[in-house]
């Protein structure tokens, strides 16, 4: 499946689709100052991860671009997705306001998304940079110094 040609395109779908069924589903969204503190430290987790990225080497679907440059500065010298932890941080906010058990299954299979998503981009990486490897020993996929 990871072959297929749709599958980045499927995988960004599910990530959209999603995000907009918890914004959908949340009854006390933003209702609670955690869930706001969360939401906003992940906003500033992809303000600076795009500060870092030139506009065009940025692509929402797993798939290398043409002459993409692989960032190993600032944010992205200690995670290597800041754009997918951004996005888990944000609604894990959401979810902290409304924690019911349908929030829960969708914030799973958001990070379960993004975790694949994640994969993908580095199975690509790495098949088209010797940096990489080096990159990938020194930092971690999402979370600095742990994960």
């Amino acid at each position: 499946m990871t072959q297929h040609p749709h599958y980045p395109k499927i995988l960004v779908f599910l990530q959209f689709g999603l995000i907009g069924l918890m914004l959908l589903f949340s009854t006390e969204i933003f209702s609670s100052l955690l869930g706001l503190g969360i939401f906003f430290v992940g906003l500033a987790v992809g303000i600076f991860a795009l500060l870092r990225n030139r506009l065009g080497n940025f692509n929402i679907q797993p798939k290398m671009k043409e002459n993409a440059e692989l960032i190993t500065t600032g944010i992205y010298a200690y995670v290597r997705h800041p754009m997918y932890l951004s996005l888990i941080l944000m609604m894990l906010g959401v979810w902290v306001g409304s924690p019911t058990f349908l929030e829960t299954l969708f914030m799973l299979l958001l990070i379960l998304t993004l975790l694949l998503k994640a994969k993908k981009e580095e199975s690509i990486w790495l098949q088209e940079s010797e940096a990489y490897v080096a990159y990938k020993k020194r930092s971690k996929l999402l979370l600095p110094f742990i994960l």
